[in-house]
């Protein structure tokens, strides 16, 4: 099965952008590489604000081998300059994209989507790059609003820089009864 993976680089305090979107606090120590990450996926999934913000720093989406959907209410839903624009649900997309063959899903971000694939229990993996910085205030990973969801730690790396990248899979053992 394809796999959901909410990858991303992360503070200590747990944002991925400062309040006006810079990402200007993340950096790619050398020996680092995503590569072998990027090897494992063939589709992206963001928000309208995450493009806006990977646009506005020079990112681009036409041309590439992966295919990029982007969830929006308020942009109208279609295929244009190589992204797919969604207004569907995150498990009704989700669902589609696993019938198909291929590689696994990159939830790119940002918060408000994440939330709702954790409320969806759509986040089979989670690949974290941490930084060694405390923003004190910004955009969360994990804006509140989602039940508790628990991860099994399969990998962690150090690098140059204080960078931590960690790997964890979706614990989902079976319900426990009420009594």
């Amino acid at each position: 099965m394809r796999n959901v993976v909410l990858g991303l680089g992360i503070s200590l305090d747990g944002y991925i952008a400062r309040p006006n979107g810079a990402v200007d606090f993340l950096f790619m120590p050398k020996g680092y590489s995503m590569a072998p990450f990027f090897a494992t996926i063939d589709t992206a999934l963001m928000g309208r604000k995450t493009l806006d913000v990977a646009l506005q720093m020079g990112g681009s989406f036409g041309g590439s081998s992966m295919a990029s959907y982007v969830f929006s209410r308020t942009k109208p839903p279609g295929e244009r300059e190589g992204l797919v624009f969604t207004n569907q649900s995150p498990a009704s997309l989700v669902r589609q994209l696993r019938k198909r063959p291929g590689k696994n899903i990159w939830l790119m971000g940002g918060g408000e989507l994440a939330r709702e694939f954790l409320k969806a229990d759509l986040v089979d993996e989670l690949y974290l790059g941490i930084v060694p910085v405390l923003l004190g205030e910004g955009i969360p990973l994990f804006p509140s609003g989602f039940p508790q969801r628990d991860f099994t730690l399969i990998e962690n790396k150090t690098y140059a820089k204080g960078l931590i990248a960690l790997k964890y899979r979706r614990s989902r053992g079976k319900a426990k009864r009420k009594r």
